[in-house]
């Protein structure tokens, strides 16, 4: 068998891996790399304007296809400008292989030109990662990355590679199947804690399912086992915001998103429910608000595959350690092998009735000038029959979709959740065009969060994606304004985005469309435009400047300390939405 490059041997064992995509940046670092690529023709490279949006943009792709993303970025500050993406996707447990170039392995420690320590930088914010210095180990190191990766709780890892292992030479051999030695996550629970769990459900008088990622990551079978599982049950469902489409929004059994800024009918149905499954969900603190106040009368149920999530914020009474769909699976199957009825939970559904009365919801209108509320309802009346891809930045329009654009399958919400990392959407729009070539892709964004990598708007021309940017734009950093007007007496430092372009002069510039949409009667022309255009199109929506993201959970505060639009004012809830709780 002939010897080939370290790069040579990269580039085979992304193809016998079925890599489609990458996105990446060039540099002197892995510049034999891009020359193995060149050569084979077999992986299309998309060129980013910068490597922290090569990572969202395979965040984006993975989330979308269910496929790992893979990015290729050069050493020192190519490594460094990635680090973003890879903590975000860490914290949302996105599949991701990040390759980096190193410099040659005798310079390593010498502070050598675009040298930087890639393995400690990364070390914290990886699932794992590899600093590979010997070619023949770099075809077994590429395939144990994918399967690290993808199993258990998905995550990104960082493949380094210093220059002259790029250049040496190896045989490469196709590993059989991986079995990590230490790494064999347990995706199946043992049959008596499904019986436990089914019969604490089947006992409930007021059950709740509390929803999160972990059912998206399981594959689309996961989504189609919770709505039977919410059927036989009867058991109203909840979602994280990395949750949300795992359940159909037009379902009357989902209460809509809790925790922060959630329903009412939600964050109250967690609070004064008897038993509560959380399923890939992992109780972070958007969710949990008080710790000490947090569904104080319930039983917890805690299934998730990730053995650290679980007793880590909140006690639970039982843990279930196992992969989301196939917990639910075997607790579908006890539960109709035993012929348990559907419970009596009337009783229940009437107090989530008068908690949903409430319309949480609800804003208030005015005049001709747009709320943000109704920009994203009007883009979800004319979009949600071709399904679309969303994607958000991050801020008060990333709060408002959540709330407003209801999601009825999976994969179609995209958004930073863990991190919160505002430059998210475009980049990931990207990636999940180039995922879903004929799928319809908006990027919901602020004024503010969308300059953060409006750089990619090239990306996206280069490659000609139909991509869509809708702005809402009110002219400041939203989120961090309303922070400031509830906890610092609207002292609003640094929150205003003065010298702000003119987005639709912006985007010709960059070969887009641009459209300006400036009073609620332009708003349904405005979006069928967009719509109408078959190129990637920039949509700036002037909205109202000072609208605040309710209901909302004050940092620290409990479920029953909600705010509510209707008492924006006082900040406080209403005597009716207090004699509720």
């Amino acid at each position: 068998m002939a010897e080939k490059s370290g790069a040579d041997i990269l580039v085979e064992a992304l193809c016998d891996l079925g890599v489609e995509v990458v996105f990446g940046y060039p540099g002197g670092a892995v510049l034999p790399i891009y020359d193995a690529m060149f050569r084979s023709g077999r992986i299309k490279h998309i060129l980013v304007r910068h490597e922290q949006a090569a990572t969202h943009a395979a965040e984006g792709y993975a989330r979308s296809t269910g496929k790992p993303g893979v990015v290729l970025v050069t050493s020192g500050p190519g490594a460094t400008n990635a680090v973003t993406g890879i903590t975000d996707a860490l914290l949302d447990s996105i599949p991701m292989v990040v390759i980096t170039g190193q410099v040659p392995t005798s310079l390593i420690g010498t502070d050598a030109f675009q040298e930087a320590d890639t393995v400690g930088i990364t070390r914290h914010c990886s699932k794992h990662n590899y600093l590979v210095k010997d070619p023949a180990r770099l075809g077994a190191v590429i395939h144990e990355a994918f399967h690290i990766a993808t199993s258990g709780r998905p995550g990104p890892v960082v493949i380094d590679i210093p220059k002259d292992v790029q250049v040496a030479t190896a045989r490469y051999v196709k590993p059989g199947v991986i079995q990590h030695k230490t790494y064999r996550p347990q995706v199946k629970a043992p049959q008596s804690e499904i019986e436990q769990v089914v019969d604490m459900l089947a006992a409930a008088e007021r059950p709740i399912l509390y929803t999160g990622g972990g059912v998206i990551n399981a594959g689309p079978a996961a989504s189609q086992l919770l709505c039977e599982l919410a059927r036989i049950t009867g058991a109203p469902v909840t979602s994280t915001l990395m949750g949300l489409g795992a359940f159909p929004a037009s379902s009357p059994q989902f209460l809509g998103m809790l925790g922060m800024h959630g329903t009412f009918e939600a964050n109250m149905a967690m609070n004064q429910a008897d038993l509560v499954v959380a399923i890939g969900s992992r109780f972070d603190d958007r969710v949990t608000g008080r710790l000490d106040a947090f569904s104080p009368n319930s039983r917890k149920v805690h299934i998730d595959i990730d053995r650290s999530s679980v007793n880590k914020n909140v006690r639970v009474d039982l843990a279930i350690i196992a992969d989301a769909g196939h917990a639910m699976e075997d607790m579908v199957r006890v539960w109709k092998a035993r012929q348990h009825p559907k419970p009596d939970t009337s009783d229940w559904w009437r107090r989530i009735a008068g908690w949903r009365a409430v319309k949480s919801l609800d804003f208030p209108e005015s005049g001709t000038e747009i709320m943000p509320q109704r920009a994203i309802r009007a883009l979800w009346e004319a979009t949600h029959a071709r399904s679309p891809i969303i994607t958000t930045e991050v801020g008060q329009h990333q709060m408002w979709a959540a709330q407003h654009f209801g999601f009825e399958k999976p994969n179609k919400w995209l958004t930073s959740g863990g991190l919160g990392t505002m430059g998210y959407g475009l980049p990931a729009a990207i990636g999940a065009q180039l995922g879903n070539p004929k799928a319809l892709v908006i990027d919901i964004a602020g004024e503010a969060s969308i300059q953060m990598n409006i750089q990619e708007l090239a990306t996206a021309t280069q490659y000609r994606l139909p991509v869509k940017i809708f702005i809402l734009n009110n002219e400041y950093m939203g989120m961090v304004r309303q922070w400031q007007e509830l906890t610092y007496e609207s002292r609003y430092a640094e929150s205003y985005s003065d010298s702000l372009p003119d987005f639709v002069k912006l985007g010709e510039a960059y070969g887009w469309k641009g459209i300006r949409i400036e009073a609620r009667g332009e708003l349904e022309d405005g979006i069928r435009a967009m719509l109408d255009h078959e190129g990637p199109v920039i949509v700036d929506c002037r909205v109202a400047k000072l609208a605040n993201c309710f209901p909302m959970i004050p940092s620290g505060a409990a479920h029953t300390d909600m705010i509510l639009q209707a008492n924006e004012v006082s900040g406080t809830m209403d005597d009716e939405a207090k004699a509720l709780v």
